[in-house]
């Protein structure tokens, strides 16, 4: 019997979190058709050569709803082995929209999630008013790897309340409407719902998205509408020592008043200096709640160097340099000293210095677990310069290709450990697509392996990749994603464990209009499918297009 492609002699990792062994896996027609010992010829064949065999990574939490409108392959999170993506987290999505609101949707999602308000209008077709019409929409820009999306909150009750729903809960006619809009995203194909309680989601007038405050009532009629037709409901909650608790609460209200699933995004609390909440969760599901949490695997942070703004505060004149002009200006003595005088004069420049970790420079693997006292400020002192002119003179000495991390969050690595020992948690929030031009934490997957897997050998091979694949299509639903198994999809990654790492962070101008972004290379990964189909091989995109917009299940 002959196959469409057949892997060959590879450690096979299916998902389900058993322990591996050598064999093949066949495909036909997009689907995984024999795991084991295959015995017919393939069309194509990949040789692993011992390399891991592994159903695709799902990344449960992107913003790459803009993103999708530009870049098909829907890097950087196609390099690291992701073939399936969720869009449209944190309340802020493009649909429902009426033409005249496309702006305010624009501009929020600009204020949250830092992409470019004119990237946003310029880069989308913008052919649609209801979210199913806008999976339809994105459907014809044949995305490299599979995308399923939500309905964001902000979103519907601007479509229904108008700049009222900004500050305003709705009326009794509001809510219902509200409620209805999201059931039918649904039932028109969006995966859920997302909402948002962090106050720190703000427009562009300093105002609060649209329904950080929603009331408990509000959440349980739309839960209720949401699951009528099986969706989810995603929640950004506030990582406040009061507000977390009763956040945390209404997600069993949620669960119970929908008997839906229900997503959050979780982190640890040592790193804000109070205790653990998370038993609030585990109640909630002893009672039979299907509550999950999505965290990054590392500390999250921003990312300061040569080409992104975030530096020094007194470095205002550097700052106010194009890009490609940076480096440049730096190899003026004179110009560095009015960079370290400015930064000496500031009071602020020592405590931000202790802020910042070196990553690396260049094609090097990033370092994530410095501790909090290996910092700019220590190697400023260890040579006796100032940390600013420590900066400068590592951006000289790499070429503009260093990269400082600014960790906020995630911070204590025993307790992130503990957050992801957790039966209920899932790896990911690298927010891919969004803080384009702050954060790169896209790279989940890799460091996931590297690190946890290879390094500190605390998560078997086959832990990180059932939590990777078989665990995050739980939470979306899917019974055909996210395991190595006859009949599934054939989202397949092939991938060295004892090479796959990311790259230190760089900066790319390829959005529209010229709008740079944070970018996170992989190695490693000796090919990756979607849907059958070779997308990526020995790191570098094929050109082939095989993603496929995931709609909900009714």
């Amino acid at each position: 019997m002959s196959h469409d492609l057949v892997i060959r002699e590879g450690l096979i990792v299916d998902g389900s979190g058993s322990e591996p062994y050598i064999g093949d896996v066949a495909i036909d027609d997009g689907f995984i058709s024999a795991v084991g010992s295959v015995e017919g010829s393939g069309g194509e064949e990949i040789q692993a050569d011992g390399a891991a065999i592994s159903p695709g990574f799902i990344d449960l939490h992107t913003h790459l709803d803009a993103q999708i409108g530009w870049d098909p392959y829907l890097t950087p999170s196609s390099w690291h082995g992701v073939t399936t993506a969720l869009l449209g987290n944190c309340a802020v999505t493009f649909a429902p929209c009426k033409p005249a609101d496309r702006e305010f949707l624009a501009e929020m999602m600009e204020t949250v999630e830092d992409i470019p308000r004119e990237a946003i209008l310029s880069g989308l077709p913008w052919d649609w008013q209801s979210y199913g019409e806008y999976l339809d929409s994105i459907e014809k820009l044949d995305p490299a790897i599979n995308v399923a999306g939500m309905v964001g909150h902000a979103a519907i009750r601007y479509y229904v309340m108008g700049a009222r729903g900004i500050d305003e809960n709705p009326n009794a006619e509001e809510m219902t409407e509200i409620a209805r809009i999201a059931g039918e995203s649904v039932r028109d194909g969006a995966i859920g719902f997302s909402t948002n309680r962090l106050p720190g989601h703000r427009l562009p007038d300093g105002r609060a998205i649209p329904g950080t405050y929603a009331s408990p009532e509000e959440l349980v009629a739309i839960a209720k509408k949401v699951g009528q037709y099986n969706g989810l409901m995603q929640t950004v909650p506030w990582y406040d020592a009061k507000a977390i608790l009763s956040d945390l609460e209404y997600l069993g209200l949620e669960a119970d008043a929908g008997k839906l699933r229900v997503l959050f995004s979780v982190v640890e609390t040592a790193s804000f200096g109070f205790d653990d909440p998370h038993q609030i969760v585990e109640d909630h599901r002893a009672q039979g709640h299907e509550i999950y949490g999505v965290t990054v695997p590392r500390p999250g942070g921003f990312v300061s160097n040569l080409k992104t703004n975030l530096m020094f505060p007194a470095f205002k004149a550097l700052r106010a340099l194009p890009i490609a002009e940076r480096l440049q200006a730096i190899q003026s003595d004179e110009f560095r000293q009015q960079l370290i005088d400015a930064a000496r004069a500031d009071p602020g420049s020592e405590r931000y210095a202790k802020s910042l970790r070196y990553m690396g420079a260049g094609d090097e693997r990033p370092t994530y677990t410095r501790d909090r006292s290996d910092n700019l400020a220590k190697m400023a002192a260890d040579v006796g310069e100032h940390p600013a002119e420590t900066w400068l003179r590592v951006m000289l000495e790499t070429k503009g290709a260093a990269s400082f991390h600014v960790p906020f969050f995630n911070m204590n690595f025993e307790e992130v450990e503990k957050l992801m020992d957790r039966d209920w948690v899932v790896p990911g929030l690298g927010d891919a697509g969004a803080h384009v031009g702050q954060i790169m934490d896209s790279g989940w997957p890799s460091f996931l392996l590297a690190h946890w897997v290879r390094d500190e050998q605390r998560l078997s091979l086959s832990q990180a990749v059932h939590r990777m694949t078989a665990r995050a299509a739980k939470v979306l639903g899917l019974n055909d994603r996210g395991l190595l198994s006859p009949g599934y999809k054939a989202d397949i990654n092939v991938f060295d464990p004892s090479a796959v790492e990311e790259r230190v962070p760089t900066v790319e101008t390829d959005f529209p209009h010229d709008n740079s972004r944070l970018v996170q290379r992989a190695v490693g990964y000796k090919a990756t499918l979607v849907n059958g189909q070779v997308i990526l091989r020995d790191d570098e995109h094929t050109g082939a297009r095989a993603g496929q917009i995931i709609r909900s299940q009714c």
